[in-house]
């Protein structure tokens, strides 16, 4: 950089160095793997725009993160799952949702995942997040989350348990969906899967429901703002 006659060095490589870590820094820069399962037959209409089958849809969503920071603080290994009854068309919002976040975390960790998800940090995550209109609760607890070759299973104690096989192809590898104008991945091929078993016990706000055989959605996210 070019400095005019008689303007302060200290000054110049002070603006140089705020200017290099405001591009370095990133509020947050998670990668991992999503589980999803809901009421509707697979593969789940929601994803191209149409309404849900039988008009409304029980569901989940759970975000497991393999790496990542959120201002600057390490959330690997962990897990946040949201419960949802979406009312009608996905697009059209309304969600009522109960999130579940990893008990292994400190409470540092776990506001951290909370502010990402519920989308005050903006990004890609934030515009799935405004779809809900109403957080019922927000709640700790021990989240078992494991996917090994395709199969994913989710437990967390009796409120929800979810095992799911993605389709494949004749190659043998999950059957991929691309360019949907939803995504709980937004910008991230997804997978489609069929749940076995899609449980859910939150008889206190009315999210009680057990389905088989129905969709589910796996996938790989990288998300950062």
């Amino acid at each position: 950089m070019a400095v005019p006659k008689g303007f302060p060095c200290t000054l110049v490589l002070l603006t140089e160095g705020v200017a290099k870590m405001a591009t370095a820094t990133k509020t947050y820069k998670l990668e991992g793997q999503i589980l999803e399962a809901c009421s509707c037959n697979a593969p789940c209409p929601c994803w191209i725009g149409d309404d849900p089958d039988g008009g409304a849809c029980d569901s989940f969503v759970a975000y497991h993160v393999e790496k990542g920071e959120i201002l600057g603080i390490d959330v690997s290994g962990l897990t946040l799952v949201k419960i949802v009854y979406i009312p009608g068309n996905v697009l059209a919002g309304n969600w009522r949702a109960v999130v579940y976040v990893d008990g292994k975390g400190t409470p540092e960790q776990q506001q951290a995942l909370i502010k990402v998800f519920n989308g005050e940090l903006g990004g890609a995550i934030a515009d799935v997040a405004k779809l809900v209109s109403d957080v019922l609760d927000v709640r700790i607890a021990p989240i078992e989350y494991n996917i090994q070759e395709g199969r994913g299973t989710i437990k967390i104690g009796d409120v929800l348990v979810s095992e799911m096989e993605p389709y494949r192809g004749p190659d043998g590898k999950p059957t991929k969906m691309i360019d949907s104008i939803f995504s709980t991945i937004p910008g991230s091929p997804a997978y489609i899967a069929k749940a076995s078993v899609h449980r859910v016990n939150i008889p206190e706000f009315n999210l009680t429901w057990e389905y088989n055989g129905r969709n589910a959605i796996q996938g790989l996210f990288q998300f950062e703002e």
